[in-house]
């Protein structure tokens, strides 16, 4: 049995995780998380998820329930990681973190604090845009610059972050792979007369439109032919199915930085 904390557990991906962590015989919910002053504070985690009450009222702080043993799930805001953390590292929880927008001073704390906890750090929690990570890479290397690169993504528009971390970790790959800096090579979005598209660049593009889940797409295109990778999130379950599976795969560890590839390797 794995023990999770749910953190911003009223949110568009907290309640999904919490719907499905409930149906899920592997999984307890322990303790739920929300903001200070949140309308949806004291009531049932289960019931604000959609299902029946199961005895877990939401709070505002998570360290009544963390311990060792105890996952904290984290799907916040980039500042309320920062709190969270330092309260799972001092309790010996570990961690899974899908919150997006974090800054590298952050990935850097969450790096120092996984030689203490086990954490799973990763933009996109979906089984399916993992596999496609590695795919990206493999075609990046086997294609090289003769191909450019374009990534589109698209979201809702309550998504605050841009581009998605999704599209910045396929930039990512792609540059790694092509063996240059992504500060070089890496352009977001385009206006005016930009000249001639230069060789090797990677062009980013954000979408923010309606209700849309999460698009992404990676184009590969040269004169005379065109590979697309494409992904489409019909649902946030894809995201909060990955997140538990993480979760179970950090309560088996006892410390360590890992991400999606490890808990798939896993499987």
């Amino acid at each position: 049995m794995t023990n999770i904390v749910i953190s911003g557990s009223l949110g568009r991906m907290g309640k999904r995780i919490a719907a499905l962590a409930i149906e899920d015989s592997d999984i307890r919910i322990v303790g739920a998380i929300e903001a200070k002053g949140h309308p949806g504070l004291n009531k049932d985690v289960g019931t604000e998820s959609g299902l029946d009450a199961i005895g877990i009222k939401i709070s505002d702080d998570p360290k009544p329930f963390l311990k060792k043993g105890v996952v904290l799930i984290e799907f916040s805001t980039p500042l309320a990681v920062d709190g969270h953390l330092k309260s799972a590292r001092s309790a010996g929880s570990g961690m899974v973190i899908g919150t997006t927008g974090l800054n590298d001073k952050q990935l850097k704390v969450i790096s120092d604090a996984s030689k203490s906890i086990p954490i799973v750090a990763a933009p996109n929690m979906s089984l399916g845009i993992n596999l496609l990570f590695r795919i990206a890479g493999d075609l990046a290397r086997t294609l090289g610059d003769d191909y450019d690169v374009e990534i589109v993504e698209a979201h809702h528009r309550f998504k605050k972050d841009a581009p998605s971390g999704t599209a910045k970790r396929f930039a990512e790959i792609i540059s790694n792979a092509r063996e240059v800096p992504l500060k070089d090579k890496g352009v977001y979005g385009r206006r005016g007369d930009v000249g001639q598209r230069p060789k090797g660049e990677i062009g980013i593009h954000a979408v923010r439109a309606g209700d849309i889940v999460g698009d992404h797409t990676i184009v590969f295109a040269t004169p005379g032919e065109r590979i697309e990778l494409t992904h489409k999130a019909q649902s946030r379950d894809a995201f909060a199915m990955g997140a538990i599976l993480a979760a179970k795969f950090v309560a088996r560890k006892a410390s360590g930085l890992f991400d999606m590839n490890d808990v798939l390797g896993s499987r």
